[in-house]
């Protein structure tokens, strides 16, 4: 039975956004739009009752249980370039156009710059740009806020805690310093007070390079933003070293704008233990950000 609402290009592209939401956000979301008269028992079925009984698509995408994280991870899977502080009315219209055939995604832009780039001899680069500022803005705002945390650091308004990350959130923390060691913490709490003991115990403060080579970004279709990031260590007005890391981030679902940490890979080398002849003023990662998504999936996600 087809939806008297949707148009066949917008009933294959609800159905693609919605099986971004979890099972039970389905069921909800099929029980509001059907206002309780249909019962669906799995996935298929409620994605099937909320395309037959929702009148258009701006009516479905309205929905409050349609968040505005999961209209910005349809668009990125889409390769749709918008900017991260998008609201969710501006991302809506975004599909609306792209269904209706008026913006251009990514990828066709891609092929055409890449068919130019071919006629004149020049080198393809991959647009990244609203994952790039993506990244840097989480840095900005992660970098402040743990530093804030310092004895003599200026404190945030915004307080520390287990609440940046997921209940499963895992970190990695590797140090040369005198000696190589290894750190493993499982858990949003114990992630929390590990990162927040560097600082304020052993007196770190993290200076991130955002610039150049110091920051990567990488999305998965699945809409886990990769950010990777070097940078300087300091202390008592001493440079201390170098660190590199890796953040997974995913967005979180009732809070409009946020992204919380499920993945974080800490790496700091001490200034004691770098060869002869390291630059240390501005530290760069080696790979690109097409290296750092395929980090992830083979499961290697270590600097």
């Amino acid at each position: 039975m087809a939806a008297l609402g949707l148009s066949e290009r917008e009933r294959a592209g609800c159905r693609e956004l919605l099986e971004l939401l979890r099972t039970e956000e389905l069921l909800a979301l099929a029980d509001t739009v059907t206002n309780r008269v249909v019962h669906p028992e799995s996935r298929q079925e409620a994605i099937q009752a909320i395309l037959v009984y929702s009148q258009s698509a701006e009516e479905l995408l309205k929905r409050r249980k349609v968040y505005r994280e999961i209209i910005f991870k349809y668009l990125a899977a889409q390769e749709i370039p918008v900017p991260p502080s998008s609201e969710k009315h501006q991302l809506i219209d975004c599909v609306k156009q792209y269904w209706s055939g008026k913006l251009t995604t990514y990828a066709s832009e891609s092929e055409e710059k890449k068919t130019h780039a071919e006629n004149h001899g020049e080198r393809q680069k991959p647009p990244q740009d609203h994952i790039h500022n993506l990244g840097e803005e989480f840095c900005q705002w992660f970098f402040e806020l743990l530093n804030s945390q310092h004895p003599l650091g200026v404190k945030a308004e915004e307080g520390w805690g287990p609440q940046h990350f997921w209940e499963d959130a895992k970190m990695k923390l590797c140090y040369n310093t005198l000696e190589k060691n290894m750190e493993e913490y499982i858990g949003a709490e114990m992630v929390s007070l590990r990162l927040l003991s560097l600082v304020k115990e052993e007196y770190i403060l993290f200076n991130p390079n955002l610039h150049s080579n110091g920051l990567k970004c990488a999305m998965s279709p699945h809409g886990l933003v990769l950010v990777a990031v070097a940078g300087t260590i300091h202390g008592d007005n001493t440079c201390l070293g170098i660190f590199e890391q890796i953040f997974g981030l995913t967005s979180c679902p009732v809070r409009q704008n946020t992204w919380k940490i499920k993945v974080v890979n800490l790496k700091i080398v001490g200034q004691n233990t770098m060869g002869p002849g390291m630059q240390i003023e501005k530290p760069s990662l080696k790979y690109e950000s097409h290296q750092l998504q395929e980090l992830y999936d083979g499961k290697e996600l270590t600097v």
